[in-house]
């Protein structure tokens, strides 16, 4: 018994980065959660003679699960109802990650803006574009994880980053500010007032909707503030008999819809030289399950 609790708590000790790795690759929580949870059957029942770092061992099971998922899950969201959204998660990195620019890093890592960005990455790419620019990962152990040489591990490297730099929103806004200015658009909607809303949009302003077809959501991108504006001036008085939390989702301040204590929506704000450049919208019930004030945070 006690190589079996030695055996669980060592893999315990490292949950928390192999949660992180595995959402930052599927983005949806639950399917990390499985991932994980696939990888400490793989560790409670292999042999585990040559493993000398269980850290990179167990990176590389879970990496390579992920991997594998993430090429089943693309076919289904070829059929997915309206765009494609990450499942929101509750982060917190406490006390942990004191440091003001690795806090910044970590929160971009998990941001939605990014994670739809590396949507558009092969499999392979976002393993190594995760691996080392969220968890710094040296080259070397990439290359073994993903079982290639380290000169093509480089190749996709500098591939990713590019492709991520070119798509990526580069706002530095400070959290405080975006809250204020998440606050303002809901009192805003809330009272239907088209012309405040105006005032808080960029004129390219878009409104990105993810419903799955199973709840009330554009099933296309809005663009523009004109149509965004009028769209949650429109629906925003409804939403203004349900109870909203703010909360920091993904990195950020995001509003949490509840409704009977049931989540209902969550909005997030990006915000660009003091303006809503996008609405992220989540309604898809499904991707709302781990999403609630009590739910446990991702943490790194």
């Amino acid at each position: 018994m006690a190589t079996d609790s030695a055996r669980t708590d060592e893999f315990e000790e490292h949950r928390g980065v192999l949660t992180g790795v595995a959402y930052r690759m599927l983005g949806r929580i639950s399917d990390a959660e499985d991932v994980v949870q696939e990888a400490w059957l793989r560790w409670n029942v292999e042999s585990r003679a040559d493993v000398r770092v269980p850290r990179a061992y167990l990176v590389r099971i879970t990496t390579r699960l992920a991997i594998d998922r993430l090429r089943q899950s693309r076919t289904r969201r070829e059929t997915y109802v309206g765009p494609w959204l990450p499942e929101p998660v509750v982060t917190d990195f406490g006390p942990a990650v004191p440091d003001t620019a690795e806090r910044a890093e970590l929160a971009d890592s998990v941001s939605l803006a990014v994670l739809v960005v590396l949507e558009s990455l092969s499999p392979l790419e976002r393993a190594v574009f995760v691996l080392r620019e969220a968890f710094g990962f040296p080259f070397g152990e990439i290359a073994t994880v993903l079982e290639r040489s380290e000169a093509s591990v480089r190749q996709l490297a500098t591939r990713a980053r590019r492709h991520v730099e070119e798509r990526r929103p580069r706002y530095d806004v400070d959290p405080a500010e975006r809250r204020d200015l998440t606050e303002r658009f809901l009192a805003a909607a809330a009272g239907g007032d088209f012309d405040a809303l105006l005032a808080l949009l960029a004129p390219d302003v878009r409104l990105v909707g993810d419903s799955g077809g199973k709840a009330k959501a554009p099933l296309r991108v809005m663009v523009g503030a004109d149509k965004v504006g009028r769209f949650f001036a429109a629906v925003g008085t409804e939403a203004a008999a349900f109870e909203v939390r703010l909360m920091e989702l993904n990195g950020a301040p995001a509003a949490l819809v509840l409704s009977d204590g049931r989540p209902e929506l969550v909005l997030q704000l990006e915000v660009r030289d003091g303006a809503v450049e996008t609405v992220y919208v989540i309604r898809n019930p499904d991707k709302l399950l781990g999403v609630s004030p009590m739910a446990p945070p991702l943490s790194d």
